[in-house]
């Protein structure tokens, strides 16, 4: 188990570096954690994490790249909703690092 501090308080993680409670996250968390995957978050990429944290809410679940890409499709546009632009903001791993990144648990079908 690992922690991240944001604004001098100790956020928990576990080894993968997912938040240990969901309740933890926040815009400044976010940032904090693809800080450490070396992103900076650009609109694009808050628009893919509301819409994980949407999923999220509706399913109680973190979705796997197919199921992701079809919400992204059907919520934003094929533009949007495809593997290609999926991966190029989310450096090849998009299921699991969008999770990781809107706070949510890893996608239980992600190695």
């Amino acid at each position: 188990m690992s922690a991240l501090t944001v604004n001098d308080r100790p956020i928990d993680l576990d080894k993968d570096g997912y938040l240990l409670d969901l309740q933890d996250w926040s815009a400044e968390v976010a940032t904090a954690l693809a800080a450490r995957e070396g992103l900076e978050l650009s609109a694009e990429h808050w628009e893919i994490l509301e819409l994980l944290r949407a999923f999220h809410d509706e399913f109680q679940l973190s979705p796997a790249n197919r199921p992701l890409i079809k919400y992204v499709a059907l919520k934003l546009g094929p533009d949007k909703g495809n593997s290609l632009h999926l991966n190029r903001l989310f450096n090849g791993a998009p299921a699991k690092l969008a999770a990781k990144l809107a706070g949510l648990p890893k996608p239980t079908n992600c190695l």
